[in-house]
């Protein structure tokens, strides 16, 4: 059987189609706009960024605390931000200098 070979411009469009679809499916609390917070991720539409969600988290803050401190935030707003997160970042490989 043969397969058609794609052109790197071609495979690079598909692969965004992929992603873009999966975003839609699976991170329907993520929102990017760029009249909020400069088009970064974002909470529902809301001035609260995936970003400063894993912030609170990095620096040992619960998500019970996190809800607290942001009323308006869900449980699963935290919960999808930290998905998005982690989708993000094995999204990409960077190179690393050797150690």
């Amino acid at each position: 059987m043969h397969f058609p070979r794609f052109s790197p411009l071609l495979r690079y469009l598909l692969d965004l189609c992929y992603i873009h679809r999966i975003y839609m499916e699976h991170f329907d609390r993520i929102t990017r706009n760029p009249a909020v917070m400069g088009g970064k991720p974002c909470i529902r539409g809301m001035r609260v960024t995936v970003g400063m969600i894993i912030n609170q988290i990095g620096a040992g803050h619960s998500i019970e605390e996190i809800l607290a401190n942001y009323p308006y935030l869900e449980h699963e707003d935290i919960l999808q931000a930290l998905q998005y997160a982690a989708w993000r970042v094995e999204e990409r490989e960077i190179a690393l200098a050797p150690a």
